[in-house]
């Protein structure tokens, strides 16, 4: 029987990360969950905190932008922090 099998690929994957971290758990659980991260393409580091190895943390900038243009528009928002952003989205262009 598949970890899968109707059942949530992200909420599966995301329990045996859990299992990793989690000190009352038995090292063979551990082994287990391991395999089943190196079997579905996740690499995993377990000193990370929580966070795959193949994300490398860049951003998209159009969203970036995008987040700004609507912080400059959001009439919730202080003007401190709209300034921050039309500077941000000047340095951007």
């Amino acid at each position: 029987m598949s970890d899968f099998e109707n059942k949530n690929p992200n909420n599966v994957l995301g329990g045996h990360k859990a299992t990793l971290h989690n000190p009352n758990v038995s090292e063979e659980a551990k082994e287990h969950s391991k395999k089943v991260l190196e079997n579905a393409g996740e690499a995993y580091d377990e000193s990370s905190s929580g966070k795959t190895t193949t994300d490398d943390g860049d951003k998209n900038p159009g969203n970036v932008a995008g987040g700004y243009k609507a912080t400059l528009n959001n009439p919730k928002v202080s003007d401190e922090a709209k300034e921050h952003a039309k500077k941000k989205l000047d340095g951007l262009e």
